[in-house]
This record gives C-alpha cells, structure tokens and sequence, in this order.
C-alpha cells in the first residue's frame, strides 16, 4: 500500500494571522501553463469568470513586473466593462474632486470625463470611505459588483506569469473592496462602531497594542471596556462579527512524499480548519455593511518556490464549515535535494486573516520506483 504521511504547516512567525469559504466551485490552473499562450487561454478566462475577451487581452498586454497597487488598480478599471458608467452632466467636477483630495495616491490632469476614471474615482472612494450621494452612490455600488467579478480574473492572468507578489497584491484589492478600506488601514476599521480614532486609541493601548480583532477577543473584559468606551449591547454587536471573522489553520498530507522524484507532479492534500468562538456557529455569509451584495467567504491557496517567491500553483476555494479540504498539484523541481516552498492562504474578503506556512520536500533522483516501498512489513 502506499505510504503518505501527514505534516503541519511551519507558520511564518512574521506573517499576520488570516481566516476562509467552499470547496464545491474551487478551481485550479496548473503552473505548467505559460503567460505566452494567453491568447489561447483568454477566451476561457473570459467564459469563466464572465467578462470579454477584450479585458483579458488588456489585463495581460498591460501587467509588468513593476505594476504596483496604483497601477493595478488603472488596469482593473481599463476593463471594458466599466464602458458603461458614462458621465453625467454635472459630474466631471465631482469626479476630479474625489480623485484629486484621495488620501491615498495622486493624479495630474485626469480625463474626469472618461468613464474608466469615473469608475476609478467610485472606487478609490470606497476605500478612502469618501461620503457620496444620488446618482454617484449608485453607480459606485455597480463598480464594486462588478470589480468583485473582475479582480478574480485578475488574479489567474497574473497567475500565468507566476508572479505571487502581483497576485497576491490583486487579491488584497478583493479585500478592499469587500471592505470599503485600504489594505493598510487597520484590520479593527471592518467592525461596527470603530473609527479611525478609536482604532489608533487600541493600537496606542498602555497595555499592550491592540491591532487585530485577535487582539481584540483576547482582552480581559474590564480592560476591553475601559479600552473602547462602549456599552455592553455594542460589544455584544461586535463580538458576533468578530466571530464571523476568520481564523484559520492548515495541516496538509503529501502522498509518496519520501518517493517524489525529479520532475514529478507534487500533490498536496490540504486540511483547513476555521476556528469559531462558538462551537454552534456556521459560517455565514461575509460581514461587509459598505459592500451592495451579499458575499460568500473565500480563500485563494498558493504554493511558491521559497527561495524565488515563484508561483507554481494556485487554487480558489469556499469555507462554509469548520473543516475543509483541497488538493493543490505542482511539479518538482528538476533537481534533487531538499527543497523548501511556502504555503500561502489568503482571503478574498477580510483584511489581516491571510496566513503563511512553509514545507520542505526531499527530491530524488529519476528512475524506476521500487515497487516493494509500498508495500507493509
């Protein structure tokens, strides 16, 4: 019989803690596939994930390995899709309003007059929590709806390229838009009753900084409610969506792992567990008051090249209990020896719940396996 062995996942000590959603329509691309032949691919994509042919063909002409989250984010709303949101008399100026006092990036000369930076301008506004109103709020609503759609194509363009930063970069826009903040705004601005204020109060807290909803459960109560200033029903709020926030931890199992050799598919068997606060919850659908739609909890699961940060495989799950389970299938390196990989979890829809773990796996060399190692003493 064969033999498999089951190993924990060694948690970066310098990654965030990170949380997950299902497994019935997980989908995986093989890292064998290369970025020359997205021609061949794009229609696929486009089929898959909804959206013309004509925005995968843009998302891969214009991605680079110096595209950072400003430039993502211009490419996300080059998308034909965002065509539609044309500019209404009387809009051009507030759209160059909302572009030109974003906290976050700045822009010289835009064309406020152009429906993709209409759909740029709702969007950066929705991170920076800018108010709008009337016509603007929802066509805004619309931009996130559709940009929900669109990142994960995002995601499996860039894939192609095995850049796990840029994609990992893609995917933390997921998050912001689920969550109406910007990735480095603290993880506390996704609960109800937090400001920014209140958010910088717990990280400055005498007893210790308080940067995480971890952070936050951990607490003893009489410091938790001196800390916030908040009645006991608010907490209660609180307290239920900080369990709606996920914490995860994986375990995998690598079948044969002392017989891979040089050159063969690696199977991974993961093993996610979400933790809950109360053992009676389910996981519900995801807590995001400033996005228009309800949302299932996803996870994106990677393996990388430790070494090179290469991304070999990739695959998009959905979390609906406590336990899951998904396999991930790469191909070993052409050499032997020890090689080390890294394990990344990442959500599509909460901020600070994304984890990271590394495994090593022996390499031997090629040749005819000897069929008596599988077989019981």
């Amino acid at each position: 019989m064969a033999i498999s062995t089951t190993i924990v996942f060694r948690r970066d000590s310098g990654a965030p803690r990170n949380h997950d959603r299902t497994m019935e329509d997980a989908y995986e691309i093989s890292s064998f596939l290369n970025s020359d032949i997205i021609r061949l691919l794009g229609p696929a994509l486009a089929s898959k994930h909804k959206i013309s042919h004509t925005t995968i063909e843009r998302f891969s002409t214009s991605l680079t390995e110096e595209t950072e989250l400003k430039g993502l984010l211009e490419i996300l709303t080059s998308a034909d899709e965002f065509a539609r949101f044309s500019v209404r008399p009387g809009e051009e100026e507030l759209i160059r309003d909302l572009l030109m006092n974003n906290p976050r990036f700045s822009f010289d000369n835009p064309n406020c007059r152009d429906s993709h930076v209409k759909a740029k301008a709702l969007l950066l506004a929705h991170f920076s929590r800018q108010p709008l109103s009337g016509d603007l709020a929802a066509d805004q609503e619309q931009v996130l709806v559709i940009a929900t759609r669109l990142v994960p194509a995002l995601v499996d363009v860039i894939f192609l390229d095995g850049s796990r930063w840029l994609a990992n970069c893609a995917m933390k826009v997921s998050q912001m838009v689920t969550q109406g903040t910007w990735e480095s705004d603290s993880m506390l601005l996704q609960l109800p009753y937090f400001s920014k204020e209140l958010a910088q109060k717990c990280e400055k807290n005498p007893g210790g900084s308080v940067t995480t909803v971890f952070d936050l459960v951990e607490l003893e109560d009489n410091e938790r409610r001196e800390l916030l200033q908040l009645s006991d029903a608010q907490w209660s709020e609180i307290a239920k969506i900080c369990n709606r926030i996920p914490d995860i931890n994986l375990a995998f199992n690598i079948p044969d792992r002392e017989e891979i050799r040089a050159g063969e598919v690696i199977n991974v068997e993961v093993f996610i567990e979400r933790n809950l606060l109360w053992r009676t919850d389910k996981v519900g659908p995801v807590y995001a008051p400033r996005y228009p739609k309800l949302k299932q909890e996803g996870w994106w699961l990677m393996v990388t090249d430790a070494a090179t940060d290469e991304l070999l495989s990739m695959k998009r799950v959905y979390v609906k209990g406590d336990s899951n389970n998904v396999r991930l299938d790469f191909a070993a390196p052409g050499q032997t020896g020890r090689k080390w990989y890294a394990m990344y979890a990442t959500c599509d829809s909460y901020i600070g719940c994304d984890v990271k773990y590394y495994f090593s796996i022996d390499v031997k060399g090629t040749g005819a396996r000897n069929e008596e190692d599988y077989m019981e003493e």
